[in-house]
């Protein structure tokens, strides 16, 4: 069985070129992207068309509902399941997309997280009620580990309260005595290099596609069934279109921030895949096909 990955910038092409290299070696898709994950997020996400959908069999969009728990573990389990219907179906994979975080956690794997009674799930609970000191709690038992976490990040924070909780130690230390397992051991890595006034030309246009396709639309839709609560409203794209619903911004400008702040994206997402794999493969575009399928034979 071939296990690949194909990471790159949004718009970069990822999704085509996944789909073109699947058809050519029988092989499924798993998604590694925040937004497609998520029913109902469909044109700010950028998702492949149904048509695309029914051509190769994807996994990992159209997964959760907006407001539902979302986490890496939960990712990580996805994978799994994947892995066994790929093989069951005698079918490669391709896991492709921009949230290069998801690959990188196969391929370094995460520590389990101990588990708690239903005591000490309530002790929890009642910790967090009061974020802030949970927080000073926890800095003033490990400094180190919690000076790397927002005081607002209420996940985290409750992580490593479970950590502590559950097996008495400080976070740092039961990292230690648990160091996290490879899901992935060995996948070769293909990156998509593209130039930053091509890949800003890409951004802008494909920005206002989604204008075109109904996003103002999309969004006000999203916001009537969950509200502005759930962490995927927080999306480039999404939070734009609510500033201008609310009149604070115009048309013009809200197509100039979603494209700005997605292409402030996407040197983050090249800085991370160029910083965070070892032995990828990059090339441009045109190039990358080829090299793939060469790599395979």
């Amino acid at each position: 069985m071939i296990q690949l990955a194909i990471i790159g910038a949004t718009a970069s092409g990822k999704s085509d070129l996944a789909i073109s290299i699947a058809k050519k070696i029988d092989a499924y898709i798993l998604s590694i992207d925040s937004l497609s994950i998520y029913k109902e997020i469909d044109i700010v996400s950028a998702k492949p068309s149904h048509k695309e959908l029914q051509d190769i069999k994807h996994f990992g969009i159209d997964f959760l509902h907006v407001n539902d728990y979302f986490s890496v573990d939960i990712f990580i389990n996805l994978y799994k399941e994947v892995l066994q219907i790929c093989k069951q179906k005698n079918k490669n994979l391709i896991i492709v997309g921009g949230t290069s975080f998801y690959l990188k956690s196969l391929t370094e794997g995460l520590s389990e997280i101990p588990k708690i009674t239903q005591e000490q799930a309530l002790h929890v609970k009642i910790k967090l009620k009061n974020l802030q000191d949970c927080y000073d709690f926890l800095y003033s038992l490990d400094h180190e580990y919690m000076k790397n976490i927002s005081r607002n990040d209420s996940y985290r924070i409750e992580k490593a309260l479970i950590l502590h909780v559950g097996s008495g130690l400080t976070p740092a230390e039961y990292f230690r005595v648990n160091p996290p397992k490879p899901v992935i051991k060995n996948i070769d890595i293909f990156n998509i290099e593209v130039q930053k006034d091509i890949l800003r030309e890409r951004i802008f246009n494909r920005t206002k596609k989604m204008l075109d396709a109904g996003l103002i639309n999309e969004v006000a839709y999203l916001e009537q069934k969950y509200t502005r609560a759930p962490h995927a409203m927080n999306a480039i794209g999404i939070v734009e279109t609510l500033e201008y619903i609310d009149g604070f911004i115009s048309k013009e400008e809200m197509l100039e921030k979603i494209s700005l702040h997605t292409a402030q994206l996407a040197k983050r997402q090249q800085t991370f895949n160029r910083t965070q794999f070892d032995n990828v493969i990059s090339a441009p575009l045109e190039k990358l096909e080829e090299i793939i399928l060469s790599s395979l034979s």
